[in-house]
């Protein structure tokens, strides 16, 4: 691979001569500029707007354009002897957590490649640190005329760097989110969570550009003065009105992509919530409250014994319970003893007489 920059790497007091190589490649299909009517080739030609020529690339050089329209001219020389350290140097300045970068802020990423013998040491010696240490290298470099962030990390046995945007770079998320209070109930939760789990994970090597190759495909067919391939029919997409039951098919088609087949308990537990269980407690103390009625009904027949026992308590016993209807026939009880005692004592006394 072709380095674009050579310099070093600073660690410390430690420098690890350095290539910059390219990490990715673009293949995305370019297309050239045409005139319809008969297909030649637009082009844009660089005219000097003071001689009113067509200039050649190693004639242009660059220039800055001052607030009045003066231009300044900058040349390479210039940028090469700027006063900081970072124009041939990648400076690490400190290392940190990968989950410390913010995704938003990756950009291009490059191989770091030793730039010969004398430096496989030292850069065997900063690999392994990384890796020890699980953390990342910040550093800041230069690179097209200005200076930028990276991040190094280790990549199989090679360094690579991402070059990373300053955080004034990166804009705030404001606007974005809904504005309007939205309720996600736990039940489109739980969908929402099946058909992830249904989807699953995938190995990204089996991910590829489709769209490139059916263009490529469009462009075969016409070269070889065919008709290119027609689009295949998609469904009409509709407004979603049900979010339940477009996330109950999604997940339904999911399954069905996967050649499962989703029984149909198996589709109502997805559905069904812990909090179910909760709303159910109700019908069950409802069954507590007809179990205190059917003892109610059994302690009737007590309360209709007492009245039949004592009929001039029925006031009484009406009020007071079953309570009350005890005390009654116990009081009933001591009334009769005593009654019986006394005619016993009648009884006695005239056979006294007699003898």
């Amino acid at each position: 691979m072709r380095s674009i920059w050579n310099g070093a790497i600073s660690f410390g007091l430690v420098s690890i001569p350095i290539k910059l190589v390219n990490a990715t490649e673009s293949h995305s299909i370019s297309f050239r500029q045409i005139h319809t009517e008969d297909g030649g080739r637009i082009r844009y030609r660089k005219f000097c707007e003071v001689e009113d020529r067509e200039v050649t690339s190693s004639e242009i050089g660059k220039g800055y354009e001052d607030a009045d329209g003066t231009i300044v001219p900058i040349t390479d020389d210039d940028l090469a002897q700027l006063p900081i350290p970072t124009a041939k140097t990648i400076e690490i300045v400190a290392f940190v957590p990968a989950d410390r970068i913010d995704p938003l802020q990756m950009d291009q990423a490059y191989y770091l490649a030793a730039g010969g013998a004398p430096a496989a040491k030292p850069y065997t010696l900063l690999r392994e640190a990384l890796k020890r240490s699980n953390k990342v290298a910040i550093a800041k470099y230069a690179l097209r005329g200005r200076e930028r962030l990276g991040m190094l990390r280790v990549v199989g046995e090679a360094i690579a760097m991402h070059g990373l945007l300053w955080p004034d770079e990166v804009r705030a998320p404001e606007g974005v989110a809904p504005d309007a209070d939205v309720t996600v109930r736990d039940q489109e939760l739980d969908l929402a969570d099946a058909l992830m789990d249904t989807l699953g994970e995938v190995d990204l090597e089996d991910l590829h550009d489709e769209y490139r190759e059916a263009v490529e495909e469009v462009i075969a067919a016409k070269a070889a003065g065919e008709a290119p391939p027609e689009s295949p029919s998609r469904p009409a997409g509709g407004k979603v009105l049900d979010l339940m039951a477009a996330l109950e098919n999604s997940v339904r088609a999911a399954k069905e992509s996967r050649g499962e087949t989703a029984p149909p308990e198996e589709e109502a537990e997805v559905r069904h919530l812990p909090r179910e269980t909760s709303r159910a407690a109700p019908k069950a103390t409802g069954g507590k409250k007809s179990t205190s009625t059917t003892k109610k009904a059994r302690t009737t027949p007590r309360k209709s014994t007492s009245k039949t026992t004592e009929p001039t308590k029925k006031t009484t016993a009406s009020t007071s319970g079953s309570t009350a209807a005890k005390k009654t026939s116990a009081a009933k009880k001591t009334t009769t003893t005593k009654k019986s005692a006394s005619t016993t004592k009648k009884t006695t006394q005239p056979r006294k007489r007699s003898a």
